[in-house]
C-alpha cells in the first residue's frame, strides 16, 4: 500500500468549471459575436490597457521587432524551431493515405486532409510562453495548414518581442497583439477584420481554457487544459537533489500545479523533501512554486516499481519523468500519460522548451483518453468509396435492401434496389408503381 510522506490536494476536470469564470466568458463571447471589432477593442482596453490603431502587425513591424532582438535570442529560437519542425514533419511522414480493394471492384480509402485554418493562442502575462509559438504554429504548418492566425497579448503595454519573433519565424500568416477571451472569441467566431478559423490551439489561463471549452463544436480545439502537472517516478539509485529540482521546475508554472514523487525508496523520498525545503526559499519564482508545492505536492513511498508505475497510471499526469535504472520499463508498463521523460539525461523542461516534442499536453486525467498536440490534431481523416463493378454493386444493393428494411429505412433500401434494377434488370414493386405513375402523368 502507498505511504504518503506528504499528501496534497488533487484536482479533477470538474474543478476547471468555475461559475463566475464561465458566466463572464459566455458574456464576452456573446458580445464579440454581436459587436465584433468594437467589442474586441473594448475588452483589450479593459483587460490589457491596449488599443493600438490595428491589432494586426504588418510585415514591416514584424521585421523591425525581429531585428531588434539580440542575435543569440534569434539563433536559439531558430535552433528550437528546427527541433520542433523536424519531429513534427517526421510524425506527418508516418501518416499515409490509404486505398484498398475490399471486394471485386470496390475501392475504399482515406486521406489525411489539413484543416483550412488554425488560430494559435500564445499566452503572455507573467510568463510569455515563446515556446508555445513553436508548438502550435510550426506543428500546424508541418500538417499542411494553409492559414495560421496567431494571437498573443501585450505585456504591461509592451510588445513581447521574442514571442512575436517566434510566431513569425514559425510561419504565422497573421499576427495579432491581442490576448484573453476576446482573442480566442475573435478567432473562433470572426469579426470585421479577423476571418474565423476552423481550430483553436494553445494553452492559456482559466478564462482562455473556458473560452475554448464553450466554443468547442463551433470550432475544433487541441484539448482541454488545466494546470501543469509533473510526476517523478524514482528508484533507489535516483539523485534526490535532481528529483527536487525537477519537481519544482514545474511547480513554478502556477499555484495549482501538482508535483508528485513516487518511489520505493524511503531514503530518496525523505532526502527529496529536505532538498525541496532548502531550495524553495531562494527560488525567484517562489510566489508560484511555494503554494503549488504546499497545496498540491505529494511524496509517496510504494513497495516496488510495479506499484509505482500502476499508481502513476491511475494519476494519468501530463508529464511523467522516470529516474530509474531501467527507465524504458515505463514504456511497457504505463499507458496513461501525456509525455514520458526517460532517464536523468532528459527532463520535463527540455520538452517544454527545446527538445522538439510538443509541450501542449493533456492534464486533469485526460491522458486516460487522449495524447497531446501533434500534427494529427490538425488533420481530418476523411474516407471515400467507389464501386466500379456492376456485379458487385448489385450484390451490395441486395444486401443493403434487406439490411435497411430490418431497420425500417425504406428510402435506404430503395437506393440499393435501384442499383440492382439498373445492373441486372430485376424489378421491384415500388419501381413499377413509380414508373406507372410517371407514365400516367406523361399521358
Amino acid at each position: 500500500m502507498p505511504h504518503y510522506l506528504k499528501q496534497g490536494r488533487s484536482k479533477s476536470f470538474a474543478d476547471t468549471t468555475q461559475a463566475g469564470v464561465s458566466q463572464r466568458v459566455a458574456e464576452i463571447i456573446a458580445d464579440v459575436r454581436e459587436r465584433g471589432d468594437a467589442a474586441v477593442r473594448q475588452y483589450s482596453e479593459t483587460f490589457d490597457r491596449w488599443s493600438p490603431a490595428a491589432f494586426r502587425l504588418d510585415e514591416e513591424q514584424v521585421r523591425e521587432i525581429v531585428a531588434g532582438l539580440p542575435e543569440q535570442v534569434v539563433a536559439d529560437i531558430r535552433f528550437v524551431q528546427d527541433q520542433v519542425r523536424g519531429f513534427a514533419e517526421a510524425q506527418r511522414a508516418t501518416l499515409h493515405d490509404l486505398e484498398v480493394e475490399t471486394l471485386p471492384g470496390v475501392f475504399l480509402g482515406h486521406r489525411h486532409v489539413p484543416v483550412d485554418s488554425v488560430g494559435a493562442y500564445i499566452p503572455g502575462g507573467k510568463y510569455p510562453l515563446t515556446a508555445s509559438a513553436h508548438m502550435t504554429i510550426l506543428t500546424a504548418k508541418a500538417a499542411g495548414v494553409p492559414r495560421v492566425v496567431a494571437c498573443t497579448p501585450p505585456i504591461q503595454g509592451e510588445v513581447p518581442a521574442a514571442t512575436v519573433a517566434a510566431m513569425a519565424m514559425a510561419g504565422a500568416d497573421e499576427i495579432y497583439l491581442l490576448g484573453g477571451v476576446q482573442a480566442v472569441a475573435a478567432m473562433a467566431v470572426g469579426t470585421e477584420t479577423i476571418s474565423p478559423v476552423a481550430t483553436i490551439a494553445g494553452p492559456g489561463n482559466a478564462y482562455v481554457a473556458e473560452a475554448k471549452r464553450q466554443l468547442y463544436g463551433e470550432v475544433g480545439i487541441d484539448l482541454f487544459a488545466g494546470p501543469t502537472e509533473i510526476l517523478v517516478i524514482a528508484d533507489e539509485e535516483a539523485d534526490p537533489f535532481v528529483c527536487a529540482v525537477d519537481l519544482l521546475s514545474q511547480a513554478e508554472h502556477g499555484p495549482e500545479s501538482p508535483a508528485v514523487l513516487i518511489t520505493p525508496s524511503a531514503r530518496v523520498a525523505e532526502e527529496t523533501l529536505r532538498h525541496i525545503e532548502a531550495l524553495l526559499p531562494a527560488m525567484p519564482t517562489r510566489d508560484y512554486a511555494e503554494p503549488a508545492w504546499r497545496d498540491f505536492g505529494q511524496v509517496v513511498v510504494v513497495d516496488d516499481l510495479d506499484e509505482a508505475f500502476a499508481l502513476g497510471d491511475s494519476l494519468a499526469f501530463e508529464h511523467v519523468q522516470v529516474l530509474t535504472r531501467e527507465p524504458r520499463r515505463a514504456l511497457e508498463q504505463m499507458r496513461s500519460y501525456g509525455a514520458l521523460f526517460l532517464g536523468e539525461g532528459t527532463c520535463v523542461s527540455y520538452g517544454d522548451k527545446v527538445i522538439g516534442t510538443n509541450h501542449v499536453l493533456p492534464t486533469l486525467g485526460s491522458a486516460r483518453y487522449t495524447g497531446g498536440l501533434w500534427v494529427g490534431k490538425y488533420l481530418k481523416t476523411v474516407t471515400y468509396q467507389e464501386v466500379r463493378s456492376e456485379q458487385t454493386s448489385s450484390m451490395l444493393g441486395e444486401v443493403c435492401g434487406r439490411a435497411a428494411r430490418v431497420e425500417r429505412f425504406e428510402g435506404h433500401a430503395r437506393s440499393g434496389d435501384v442499383r440492382v434494377w439498373k445492373h441486372t434488370g430485376q424489378t421491384f414493386d415500388w419501381i413499377e408503381a413509380a414508373h406507372a405513375v410517371t407514365a400516367g402523368d406523361r399521358a
